[in-house]
C-alpha cells in the first residue's frame, strides 16, 4: 500500500490520499497463471495401464533352508554336520547356482569368535549367495 502526503498549502496538515499499489499484486497473479498454463499439461498427461485384478498366484516352490550353526566352541555346522572351512566354501558353491536359490540362515553363539562368523557370512557374500539371514541376533543385544 502506498501513502501519499500532499501539502495544499492553505492547512498545516497534509492532505493524506491512501492508494493500494497493485503493480506487485498483478506480478504474483501473472506468476501464478503462468505457473498454472504450465502445470497443466503435465497433469493431463497420463499412461492407461490395465492392471491384473484378484490376488496374485501364491508360489508352488518354497526355498530350501540352509541352516548354519556357530556354537561357542567356534565350531560350524552345516545342517548340523560339523564342517571345516573348505567343506563350508564347497557346500556353498554346490548351493549357489540353484534356480531358487536356498535362503542361508546363520545362528552364531554368543559366545563364538566374530571371525568365524564374520568369515562365514563374507564366505557366502563372495560365492553369490544372496538370501542370508542371521538367526537369534536378539541375544547379542544388551
Amino acid at each position: 500500500m502506498a501513502l501519499r502526503a500532499t501539502n495544499t498549502g492553505n492547512s498545516a496538515e497534509p492532505e493524506v490520499m491512501m492508494e493500494i499499489n497493485t503493480t506487485p499484486l498483478i506480478d504474483v497473479m501473472l506468476v501464478l497463471l503462468v505457473m498454472l498454463i504450465i502445470t497443466i499439461p503435465i497433469q493431463l498427461h497420463s499412461v492407461n495401464l490395465e492392471m491384473p485384478v484378484g490376488a496374485p498366484p501364491a508360489s508352488l516352490a518354497k526355498p530350501d533352508k540352509v541352516q548354519i550353526d556357530i556354537d561357542a566352541k567356534s565350531v560350524v555346522y552345516w545342517q548340523g554336520l560339523p564342517v571345516s572351512a573348505l567343506e563350508l566354501d564347497e557346500k556353498m558353491k554346490a548351493i549357489a547356482p540353484l534356480a531358487p536359490q536356498p535362503e542361508v540362515h546363520i545362528r552364531p553363539n554368543k559366545d563364538a569368535q566374530y571371525a568365524v562368523f564374520a568369515n562365514v557370512l563374507s564366505s557366502s557374500k563372495r560365492l553369490g549367495l544372496n538370501k542370508i539371514a542371521v538367526i537369534g541376533a536378539e541375544q547379542f543385544a544388551q
